[in-house]
């Protein structure tokens, strides 16, 4: 059964046109993985690295890794970055690299900024099928090996203050071949819109509701919903609902000034639900800020 399931995940994989970016449950930890206007928006040297395990327990399960890397420069008007990500599924690899550009205008005499951004690099996607085990070995389409390397771009707005924040972004502009010219799987254009806002409740917790939407072309819209109690500015746990597809909780704790470490859980409620562990993600973050940037900004951090 499981290599019925190794086959029939590198197929949907080929010709899939539906949503297609990885799916990450601490989302709220990584935006500049889908939205260049993020840039420098912590006021800080910020890393954020996360790796996610997806329906553990099946073979061919997607993996994936994501890396961001962004700073403010020149007085915090401008932020500059870049987004890493490894994902694999079955027998197809996508791999993408982005730089991203953000210039942050303050619109008020509070604290209130708005964020443009933009973003451009690479997309790979990759398909290997040899190493899977099929009826009739002659088969070309699971003989052949595909590679495809394309450029993209993106573009973003963020709009945050301390307690809130907005966005929406299209990190895919470009319609692309996700194989050889004469493929029939594209890389679609992907539309995210995010928000949250953080509730003081009393000196030492904050209630925390943010919600990330994702639309593609062919697929249905999907939603995820977050809601997560904030102690001492510290500690954090919560509980996610991704719509028609899972449940899951997560919490971090922030170890130092520059240090925040988490971990998500989510289990599928759908037909996914077959013979799997669930979905396991952990996050590291840290922060290296300058004694003399004050800008600090609290929003899930």
């Amino acid at each position: 059964m499981k290599k019925i399931i190794v086959i029939l995940i590198g197929i949907i994989s080929l010709h899939a046109n539906a949503q297609q970016d990885a799916q990450s449950s601490l989302y709220f930890y990584n935006p500049l993985n889908y939205n260049p206007a993020y840039a420098g928006s912590r006021g800080s040297l910020n890393f954020t690295g996360v790796h996610r395990s997806q329906w553990v327990g099946w073979d061919g399960a997607p993996t994936t890794q994501f890396l961001s890397i962004h700073a403010p420069i020149f007085q915090k008007h401008i932020g500059v970055g870049g987004n890493l990500s490894y994902d694999r599924i079955g027998s197809r690899t996508n791999f993408t690299a982005m730089a991203n550009f953000a210039y942050h205008m303050q619109l008020n005499s509070k604290d209130l900024r708005l964020s443009l951004g933009a973003s451009a690099g690479l997309n790979s996607n990759q398909h290997d099928f040899n190493n899977l085990i099929v009826s009739d070995q002659t088969d070309p389409i699971f003989i052949s090996v595909n590679s495809a390397t394309k450029p993209n771009f993106g573009l973003g707005a963020y709009l945050y203050s301390k307690r809130f924040y907005f966005g929406f972004s299209v990190p895919h502009l470009l319609k692309s071949s996700l194989g050889a010219d004469t493929s029939n799987s594209f890389l679609q254009r992907h539309f995210y819109s995010a928000a949250g806002y953080a509730i003081p409740i009393s000196t030492v917790f904050d209630l925390k509701p943010s919600l990330l939407l994702k639309y593609t072309a062919n697929a249905p819209m999907t939603i995820d919903f977050n809601l997560s109690a904030y102690f001492f500015k510290r500690f954090w746990v919560g509980g996610l609902y991704r719509m028609n597809e899972a449940i899951g909780i997560n919490t971090s704790y922030q170890i130092n000034d520059k240090l925040m470490v988490g971990y998500a859980f989510d289990f599928p409620f759908n037909k996914l639900s077959y013979k799997n562990w669930g979905s396991h993600e952990i996050v590291i973050c840290i922060d290296l800020r300058s004694k003399n940037n004050a800008f600090i900004s609290p929003r899930y951090f």
